[in-house]
């Protein structure tokens, strides 16, 4: 077994386990969800040492836009889907940066935006643009939202090789009810 330095500590929490050193995640990490019933479930292991996807537990079978070849796209049923390293939680934890704008509250505007940008074969993601708007506000808003995203993707896999994807990432604007 290695030996652990004074600067690595063990960081568990109720979404995630794994060591950091100096601040830095490394070795293996377990990422966790839970299932209705409450029970935890890993629902990631990511190696930070090695840069690759250990595990993850398989989510719906969804159709995908995705490069099936150079220049060519189509909706397919990936092998694996683009996944966010952290889990949905960690991604979540962006998406919960939203600011409602005050325009939209004051013209009682809730909805749903979607925003789609591609997650190349690198895991880098750009080309963010609206594909579902709701105004107020709301549109811009959830754009500057979507681009504070970091490039923390593990690529999409079309049998053994990685392809190009348009994720579509939905930001929910709700009024609290009084």
């Amino acid at each position: 077994m290695p030996k652990t330095s004074w600067a690595q500590r063990l960081r568990e929490t109720k979404f995630e386990k794994g060591m950091l050193d100096k601040g830095q995640k490394t070795g293996t990490w377990e990422y966790y969800g839970y299932t209705p019933s409450g029970e935890k479930v890993v629902v990631q292991r990511y190696n930070y040492d090695t840069r690759r996807l250990a595990y993850f537990r398989p989510g719906p079978d969804v159709m995908c836009h995705t490069e099936v070849s150079p220049g060519k796209w189509s909706y397919v049923r990936l092998d694996q889907p683009p996944i966010f390293i952290g889990s949905d939680v960690a991604l979540a934890e962006y998406t919960s940066r939203l600011v409602y704008p005050p325009r939209a509250q004051e013209q009682n505007i809730q909805g749903k935006v979607l925003v789609a940008f591609l997650i190349d074969t690198l895991g880098n993601i750009s080309g963010h643009r609206l594909v579902q708007r709701i105004g107020g506000g709301c549109d811009e808003e959830a754009l500057r939202v979507a681009r504070t995203v970091p490039a923390q993707w593990v690529p999409a896999r079309l049998g053994s090789r990685a392809v190009a994807v348009e994720y579509e990432l939905p930001l929910n604007f709700r009024l609290s009810q009084p």
